[in-house]
């Protein structure tokens, strides 16, 4: 919904195990309140925990309640930190204490926020200047585009300066997948990526600027070229100009500060200028087509797999879906497939997790159902990622909450691999050395329909490919929570 959620978790043994998803929240800015009971505050001898520390790293607000008093203004402050931007996590522990002493205290509702913050106006003339003079201008947008509601806002900034457009991150729909000027993800700080942000003269980036490295990194690498002017609009001015040499740092709400940041273009843009920005968009439509093409050409190189690729069981599923579904895309190493199959124009058609902490896919396709319990809810998540947290499925049963889950089942933990390619070629600089994947292969492959079986769940285990679109309409129309177990292959 948008709205903060509360979760409640026990002691230090509850609150350990919600860590690594409390990572993901943290860096996804996901709005959400964590509390846990703690012993009594006098009881220092028995090895008390301080539990606001235990999370401390990934709440922008934890505190401690240990009167009773404490409580409701703990709480409201909680609440209020977890939805003023940057939205974030908060903690607040409960001593048993507070919870079963009395005292007297006034209750009242939170304020309404109002959050949408307009930037500096000099700021804006000056972003404005820089994209209606350049040649080459690309945008690259992150997920705080759909947290703010900004798509259309955004497109129309593309439209009038024909930038190409990519995603450092694409949780949500941030751009509209369709569209002739979006040209996909991008991996910023990988080389693939100089090749596009380095020859830009000017990038417009809104967001966090999500790098693709999850283990390693270069803390002195460019993402940009040398001569490249860098626009950063952000509500976090933490982010910027924190990383990366800035030339205009927007610190806004993305919506209004792009509502702006269009007018003052759209103001300053020449006659020249605008032709110019068309034959751009047109450059890029070209450039997408031939993307496309690239795309259906692989499709059709794997169709015919066995074990099915992943590209064939995303387009299956892709034929077959309601128009009004919403995808939950935890499929890690099949996500581009699954992105290439797909079409996202409308707010709220796709979720995804943040922070690269696996297992986040079963609890968040349930949050995505219950908000929109009138939509079809598709949870698609690679294997590595359901086996960390299947007994999601016994909370699907218990409550009846009827999202379909299909699980990418290839036997292995392929992100693991793929990472340490990355590794080899890009950091050791050993391109093509010869290596053992040591613990990441699945000596006997899960039988997640079994495992659904067994937790309440309707469960179908799927190695033909011609069965997975029937499967999937058979599944959307039991009306309860249901898991497609498919057999791909390892490509």
């Amino acid at each position: 919904t948008g709205k903060p959620a509360f979760v409640n978790l026990h002691i230090e043994t509850g609150l350990a195990n919600g860590i690594s998803l409390l990572h993901n929240a943290a860096e996804g800015g996901t709005p959400l309140v964590l509390s846990a009971g703690n012993l009594d505050i006098r009881e220092l001898a028995r090895g008390r925990t301080d539990l606001a520390e235990m999370v401390r790293l990934f709440t922008k607000f934890t505190a401690e309640a240990t009167h009773p008093e404490q409580v409701p203004t703990t709480l409201r402050r909680a609440f209020n930190e977890a939805r003023t931007p940057p939205t974030g996590p908060t903690f607040v522990a409960f001593s048993a204490n507070s919870l079963d002493d009395e005292g007297e205290m006034d209750i009242y509702s939170s304020p309404q926020g109002y959050f949408r913050t307009a930037p500096d106006a000099a700021a804006v003339q000056a972003a404005a200047d820089l994209l209606a003079g350049a040649k080459r201008p690309v945008i690259v947008v992150g997920d705080r585009v759909a947290q703010s509601g900004a798509t259309a806002e955004v497109v129309r900034v593309a439209e009038l300066t024909g930038a190409s457009v990519y995603s450092s991150s694409y949780s949500e729909m941030n751009f509209p997948s369709t569209h002739p000027q979006y040209l996909s993800g991008i991996k910023i700080g990988f080389p693939e990526s100089m090749g596009v942000l380095g020859a830009a003269d000017v990038v417009l980036a809104i967001g966090k600027l999500s790098t693709a490295y999850y283990m390693f990194s270069d803390p002195a690498m460019r993402f940009f070229g040398d001569d490249t002017k860098l626009i950063h609009l952000d509500q976090d001015g933490g982010r910027v100009g924190s990383s990366q040499p800035t030339d205009v740092g927007i610190i806004a709400d993305p919506k209004t500060g792009l509502a702006m940041l269009a007018e003052a273009v759209e103001a300053n843009m020449s006659g020249s200028a605008r032709e110019a920005a068309k034959g751009r968009a047109d450059d890029a439509a070209t450039m997408k087509a031939a993307m496309d093409e690239a795309v259906e050409s692989r499709l059709k190189d794997r169709w015919d797999m066995n074990p099915m690729s992943a590209d064939r069981m995303m387009a299956e599923i892709a034929k077959v879906m309601p128009s009004d579904s919403i995808i939950i895309n935890d499929a890690v190493t099949s996500g581009a497939a699954l992105l290439n199959s797909f079409d996202f124009t409308e707010p709220g058609s796709i979720f995804g997790g943040r922070g690269g902490a696996l297992g986040w896919g079963m609890g968040g396709a349930m949050g995505v159902k219950l908000a929109n319990p009138d939509r079809p809810v598709v949870a698609i998540a690679g294997d590595g990622s359901a086996m960390m947290t299947v007994q999601g499925l016994w909370t699907a049963a218990s409550d009846g909450i009827p999202v379909v889950y299909v699980v990418c089942n290839n036997s292995e933990y392929r992100i693991l691999k793929v990472n340490m390619d990355i590794y080899k070629d890009l950091v050791l600089k050993q391109p093509g050395a010869e290596s053992r994947y040591m613990g990441m292969d699945f000596p006997v492959r899960p039988n997640f329909a079994q495992i659904a079986e067994a937790m309440g769940v309707y469960g179908r285990r799927i190695d033909d490919p011609e069965q997975v679109g029937p499967a999937m309409t058979d599944a959307l129309a039991l009306g309860k929570p249901a898991l497609l177990d498919i057999v791909i292959g390892n490509q």
